[in-house]
């Protein structure tokens, strides 16, 4: 018995074989291969990585997949509306937004990630003046 409901299973997103030119000694030479090139081949470093990085838009499948079976059509568009609207707030432009009303429809703003702890806006190298920034974002500098 099918409820349409999407899978929870993780599907591996690249290939189990890895092929990298070694050199003598074992390892990429980065005179040949580059220095960044190498992590580009290699993919993901762990199975539970895909699942973690994809986390909240599976779950967000199949929270819509269910409520389109539980209750038509209308409760997941209204929700996906309400979601866009929420993200869409308006507020100066040198100004960070800290998208709290997306994180409460979502229900994110229960979740202390590495983005809480690590990617503070008060620690922002990159802060121009408000002045310059308002000029140029209505186009007069």
């Amino acid at each position: 018995m099918s409820f349409g409901l999407p899978s929870l299973k993780v599907k591996p997103e690249n290939a189990g074989n890895i092929n990298i030119q070694e050199g003598p000694f074992g390892v990429p030479s980065p005179m040949v291969a580059g220095l960044g090139s190498t992590k580009n081949k290699l993919g993901m470093s762990h199975p539970l990585l895909v699942s973690e990085k994809n986390y909240h838009l599976n779950e967000e499948k199949m929270n819509m997949a269910m409520l389109r079976n539980i209750q038509g059509l209308h409760a997941p568009m209204k929700l996906s509306m309400e979601r866009k609207f929420a993200s869409k707030v308006g507020h100066l432009p040198f100004l960070p937004s800290s998208n709290l009303q997306h994180d409460v429809f979502t229900g994110r703003y229960l979740d202390i990630g590495f983005e809480d702890i690590l990617n503070t806006s008060e620690f922002c190298e990159v802060s121009g003046q408000p002045h310059a920034v308002i000029e140029r974002s209505l186009g007069i500098l």
